[in-house]
C-alpha cells in the first residue's frame, strides 16, 4: 500500500471534527513538545512486557488476559505463562498455563481464563524466561441479583493531541466493575495531521498491517493507558479511526487514491485491533462483525453496536447552508429506509434483545450520536430544520425512527423502558432526552416537553473525549445557542476532556461528568464537571447528586 505523499489537509464536510473547526473562533493551540522513544515510554516495563497488561470482555465465568512479550531475538515462537490468583501478592492461586505466541499475531497473548467466580476480583501475571510482567486486576461480572454497579466510559484517545491523565485518574478508582471504551481507541492520521504534542509511530498516516500494529504497540506504552488496563477489565467496540475517518462498510472519508483496497485496509486494521486489544472475537467467520450483549446478572443489559464497518450506507453530502456551515434537512435519499447504521441483521438482534430483556436497565453502547442535534430547531411537521452532522444518526433517520418504535411499544409489544444510551464521538460532553419530536412542545401530536421531559423515550449521556479536541467556547455561547434549537439536551459542554462515570442501581442511573484540568502535560488533577441521573421509570432526565465511592472495594494491583 502506498503513502501520501504529503500532509493531507483537514478533511472538509459536516463530521463531527469538522463541525468543531467551524463552529470555533480559533482552532484549539497545543505547544509542541519532545516526543519520547517507544523504548523510553515503556519506562519500568522495558524488558519483555514493555506494553504492559490488560484485560477484558469479561463473562460471569471468565474474562480475557492479554500482553505482548518483545523477545530479545526475533523466534518463530515465543511461550509465556500466567497464573491468576485471589490476592495482589499471587498467594492464593486459582489457575496456572502456558501459552505460546508467534509473529503471525505480533507476539501478543490472550488468554481466555475459565471456571472463575461471579462478580469477584482477581490479580495475574505472565512470565517470560525470568522476566515478569507487571501484576494486573480484574474482575467478572456478577451474576443473579445486583445490587450496584459502577463503570468509566472513555472514548477518542488521540496520542497525538495530548496526554491519556483521564486514564490515569480512572485508573485510581478502586470500585469499578469495568470500563466502556465507546471508540476511537487510537487514530490513524500522519504526524501533525490532526494533533502535534507527541510524536507518532509510524510518523505516516497508517495503511498497512505493520502501520496498525506499530500503532496499537505505541498507545500500549502510554503510562496511563498501561495503568487504567493494569486494574480494570474493559469491554471495547470500535468506531471509525481504529480504521479510518468517517468510515462505511465500503470506504472512508480518510480512504484516498493510492491507499490501497479498503477491504484490505480494514482488514488488516482489524487484525491488529484483535491481537492488541483484551477482546473477543464475536464471528471469525466475519471479523467486521462486532455487536454482542454484556449481562450484569439482573441489575443491566449492555448492548455494545457495531455502527461503522459491516453494514453501515455511505454518509451523504451536506448541502444545506446553516448558520453553523452546510447541513442537511431529512428530505430527499435522507429519507431512504434501506440506508442504515447497522444493518438489518444487527438492528433486528438489537430489537429482539431490547423486547426480550428482564433486568432493571437496558444500556446501548455505541458510537455516534443517537439523539438529534440539529443547527436550526423546527417540529418535524415543519420538516424537522437543519441537521448538523449526518456521520452520526441524524444521518438515518429511518432506522432510528425503527429503534423509536421498539422503545414506545406497539399493539403486538410493550414499549421498552429505562433505556440508558452511552456514546463517544463527538469530543465533547452532553446529556439529553431522547425525542422524536423534541422541538415540538404539543404531547398530543407525539411532542416534547422541556420543562418536565414529558414525551421522552429514553436519555443519552454523551462522553467528551480522552484527549481528541473540541472547540473553544470559554463563555458557552455556542452551546447556548445549540440548546436554543435543541431544547432536549440538558448539559453540553464544549471544551473539557475527560470520562463520565455511572453509579447504577435498580432505582436510578447517575452519570457524573469528570473532567481533566489538562492534557498538554501529566497532571493528577481532575474535577466534577456537573451529574445527572434518570430514575426508573421516567425515561428522562434530572439533576443528579454526586455519588459515594463504594466502601470495601478490592485493593488496586500493586
Amino acid at each position: 500500500m502506498g503513502r501520501p505523499s504529503s500532509v493531507k489537509p483537514a478533511p472538509q464536510g459536516t463530521s463531527r471534527r469538522d463541525f468543531f473547526k467551524r463552529s470555533s473562533s480559533a482552532a484549539v493551540a497545543i505547544a509542541a513538545l519532545p516526543a519520547l522513544s517507544l523504548d523510553a515510554q515503556a519506562g519500568s516495563y522495558k524488558g519483555a512486557f514493555q506494553h504492559g497488561v490488560a484485560s477484558g470482555d469479561p463473562l460471569s465465568d471468565r474474562v480475557i488476559l492479554w500482553t505482548r512479550v518483545t523477545p530479545t531475538q526475533p523466534k518463530d515462537k515465543v511461550y509465556a505463562s500466567y497464573v491468576v490468583a485471589r490476592d495482589p501478592a499471587l498467594s492464593d492461586v486459582v489457575t496456572t498455563g502456558q501459552v505460546t505466541t508467534t509473529p503471525g499475531r505480533d507476539f501478543t497473548v490472550k488468554v481466555d481464563v475459565s471456571g472463575l467466580q461471579p462478580g469477584t476480583t482477581y490479580y495475574y501475571q505472565f512470565s517470560h524466561l525470568d522476566k515478569l510482567s507487571p501484576v494486573g486486576r480484574t474482575r467478572t461480572l456478577p451474576a443473579g441479583s445486583v445490587d450496584q454497579l459502577r463503570l468509566a466510559v472513555v472514548s477518542c484517545s488521540n496520542y497525538a493531541y495530548g496526554y491519556f491523565n483521564a486514564y490515569g485518574r480512572i485508573a485510581e478508582r478502586a470500585d469499578l466493575d469495568a470500563v466502556l471504551h465507546l471508540g476511537d481507541y487510537l487514530y490513524e492520521y500522519a504526524d501533525g495531521q490532526y494533533g502535534s504534542l507527541r510524536k507518532l509511530q509510524p510518523s505516516t498516516e497508517i495503511l498497512s498491517l505493520a502501520d496498525y500494529r506499530m500503532r496499537h504497540a505505541q498507545y500500549k506504552t502510554d503510562p496511563d493507558a498501561q495503568a487504567m488496563h493494569r486494574q480494570h477489565p474493559m469491554i471495547a467496540i470500535w468506531d471509525d479511526h481504529e480504521t479510518a475517518n468517517n468510515a462505511w462498510k465500503d470506504g472512508a472519508e480518510n480512504q484516498n487514491p493510492g491507499e490501497g483496497n479498503w477491504p484490505d485496509r480494514v482488514a488488516a486494521a482489524l487484525q491488529a485491533y484483535y491481537e492488541w486489544m483484551p477482546v473477543r472475537m464475536v464471528d471469525k467467520d466475519n471479523p467486521r462483525r462486532n455487536n454482542r450483549n454484556v449481562r450484569f446478572g439482573n441489575l443491566v443489559d449492555l448492548y455494545m453496536l457495531e455502527e461503522r464497518v459491516n453494514a453501515r450506507s455511505e454518509q451523504l453530502p451536506a448541502t444545506v447552508p446553516t448558520p453553523l456551515g452546510l447541513g442537511f434537512t431529512q428530505t430527499g435519499d435522507f429519507l431512504d429506509p434501506s440506508r442504515t447504521l447497522l444493518g438489518d441483521t444487527e438492528e433486528q438482534w438489537l430489537t429482539k434483545g431490547l423486547r426480550k430483556s428482564t433486568t432493571s436497565w437496558r444500556l446501548l453502547g455505541q458510537g455516534v450520536m443517537f439523539a438529534q442535534l440539529k443547527a436550526q430547531g423546527a417540529a418535524n411537521a415543519a420538516g424537522g430544520g437543519a441537521f448538523l452532522n449526518q456521520d452520526q444518526w441524524d444521518g438515518y433517520q429511518p432506522q432510528r425512527d425503527r429503534i423509536y418504535k421498539v422503545l414506545k411499544g406497539t399493539t403486538q409489544h410493550a414499549a421498552v423502558g429505562n433505556v440508558v444510551v452511552l456514546t463517544g464521538d463527538i469530543h465533547s460532553a452532553w446529556a439529553a432526552d431522547l425525542s422524536q419530536d423534541p422541538n415540538n412542545s404539543d404531547l398530543a401530536s407525539g411532542g416534547y416537553n422541556a420543562s418536565t421531559g414529558a414525551g421522552s423515550a429514553a436519555v443519552e449521556f454523551v462522553g467528551t473525549s480522552v484527549t481528541s479536541p473540541g472547540i473553544d467556547d470559554p463563555t458557552n455561547q455556542i452551546a447556548g445557542y445549540l440548546k436554543s434549537q435543541n431544547p432536549h439536551f440538558k448539559h453540553i459542554d464544549l471544551n473539557r476532556r475527560g470520562y463520565m462515570l455511572l453509579d447504577i442501581d435498580a432505582s436510578r442511573i447517575v452519570c457524573e461528568f469528570w473532567n481533566v484540568d489538562t492534557i498538554t502535560a501529566p497532571s493528577t488533577v481532575e474535577s466534577l464537571s456537573t451529574t445527572w441521573q434518570v430514575t426508573s421509570g421516567s425515561q428522562r432526565l434530572s439533576a443528579g447528586t454526586p455519588t459515594l465511592s463504594r466502601s470495601g472495594a478490592p485493593v488496586l494491583a500493586p
